[in-house]
């Protein structure tokens, strides 16, 4: 069961298209958050953080009440990452997201919105590594996500690059919509957190998968409990073209 949300909620400013009229419109692309998603992993960096038996809840609480930004979140999440004090690899990291699967159902979802030559983008605060090889996976043309930096021999410097703010993934909605011309009636998201809701928010219409938090069901037009992404598909149906590729 989704759990109240202890971050100060999102409000639900979404424009109240009904189901209806979004049917009139078919949807040309659909946004979808990556962990807890199209990972079957709640947090990509929590993964990370399990697997050198290190917490971060020190950084998780200074960033939701508001005393670091999103690029010193990731460097203090980063700076956990070491064998014997010594930073580990670029390689290793990737190696321990390998490790994550994809959510169930997650194939033939893909495959039925490619076959309706639906676009799809992946807007997460997690790491473009497990994003780009999930991508490559499922066909994923567009990615926004967040990398860590190393250096020459492959160690990572402790240093990010910012793409993707876990509280504003709307301007990457938003900036994605001005660039390929799309109004919010074309457009869909897929999120399972409060954080997803300002993505929600922007799009025509909003699905919550599997939610953890409230904030999350009460944001979107309809909610799919179960960790099955093929169980979308039925919904999807009839706000898209039946058109085929």
């Amino acid at each position: 069961m989704p759990q109240k949300c202890h971050y100060p909620c999102y409000i639900n400013q979404r424009t109240p298209f009904t189901y209806e009229s979004m049917i009139q419109t078919p949807i040309k692309t659909i946004f979808f958050d990556m962990d807890g998603v199209l990972a079957d992993t709640l947090s990509s960096w929590r993964y990370i953080h399990t697997h050198f038996n290190a917490s971060n809840q020190h950084s998780v609480n200074a960033y939701l009440n508001g005393q670091i930004d999103d690029l010193e979140f990731i460097k203090r999440d980063v700076s956990l990452w070491h064998h014997n004090g010594t930073p580990t690899t670029l390689n290793h990291i990737q190696e321990i997201l390998d490790t994550i699967p994809l959510m169930p159902g997650a194939h033939e979802l893909f495959d039925y919105l490619h076959d309706h030559a639906i676009t799809t983008v992946i807007i997460s605060a997690g790491l473009d590594l497990l994003a780009k090889r999930i991508a490559s996976e499922l066909s994923i043309p567009y990615i926004y996500a967040n990398s860590i930096l190393h250096d020459e021999h492959g160690k990572l410097t402790g240093d990010g690059i910012l793409k993707v703010q876990l509280k504003y993934k709307d301007k990457n909605v938003e900036d994605f919509m001005t660039t390929q011309h799309l109004l919010p009636t074309q457009c869909a998201a897929v999120g399972n957190s409060c954080f997803d809701v300002p993505m929600l928010n922007v799009c025509g219409f909003g699905i919550a998968f599997n939610p953890v938090d409230t904030c999350i069901r009460d944001a979107a037009d309809y909610t799919i409990e179960e960790k099955n992404l093929s169980h979308l598909i039925p919904l999807l149906e009839p706000l898209i073209t039946t058109t085929k590729k």
